[in-house]
């Protein structure tokens, strides 16, 4: 029988949902007649489309889960999480900004789960890189929760319902039913940086998340001290 993780650690920004809670969205959140919710300016708000099938079929299996996001939208985040009707299913939420392996050390003092017999899924390779040295099997989004038999109703391949296993009795596939998930992000973030490069002046809260995101901080800087030594030499 298929041993299981003692405890999933989700991300929150593009791992459940397909945006950053702190950029692309504007809180407060509510959830309107129609039960859609939206964002202050009336935007929608979506979930990936099978987030909630694979969280109840993790509760049905018994692995409990939490949260583990370093965003800056500590209430806004919280907020989704219970207007999507999700926050039935974390048993504890570390929601603030830093380094994850803060968030996993305070996770293992919480349910007393030992690193390695945690599973997280991330959309970020620092992430993954940075929890994986603790010892816990850190998967990117975009490949994880291939087909499992021994888990699904259905063994159909293209089954939302993904495999969470690890280490030498839990394994882990990728293959083409991984392509169209992983591509939301990709097609998201097609041209992205021009588009956020216009808006530097308007949001240094982007500009920030920009420039660490894409590594750009040292170019970013020779620019200013190439724009600034030129305008200088120029009014002189």
């Amino acid at each position: 029988m298929t041993r299981l993780p003692k405890l999933a650690v989700f991300d929150l920004d593009y791992t459940l949902w397909p945006f950053w809670v702190d950029t692309h969205v504007d809180p407060p959140f509510h959830k309107s007649s129609d039960g859609t919710v939206r964002d202050r300016r009336g935007q929608d708000i979506r979930l990936y489309p099978e987030v909630p099938e694979i969280l109840g079929r993790l509760q049905s299996l018994g692995v409990p889960v939490a949260a583990a996001s370093r965003t800056s939208e500590i209430e806004g985040a919280n907020q989704l999480l219970e207007l999507f009707d999700l926050g039935k299913y974390f048993i504890q939420r570390e929601i603030y900004p830093g380094s994850k392996v803060t968030h996993f050390e305070r996770l293992r003092n919480k349910t007393g789960v030992p690193f390695s017999q945690m599973i997280f899924f991330d959309d970020e390779n620092r992430n993954i890189i940075d929890v994986g040295k603790l010892g816990t099997e850190s998967l990117l989004r975009g490949r994880y929760l291939h087909s499992h038999t021994g888990w699904n109703e259905s063994s159909n391949v293209n089954s939302r319902i993904r495999d969470i296993c690890k280490s030498p009795s839990w394994t882990l596939r990728s293959g083409p039913v991984d392509k169209p998930h992983y591509s939301v992000k990709l097609k998201r973030n097609q041209g992205s940086l021009v588009r956020s490069t216009c808006n530097v002046l308007k949001c240094p809260r982007v500009t920030i998340r920009v420039l660490s995101q894409y590594g750009l901080f040292p170019f970013f800087f020779s620019f200013l001290l190439f724009f600034f030594k030129d305008l200088f030499i120029y009014y002189i």
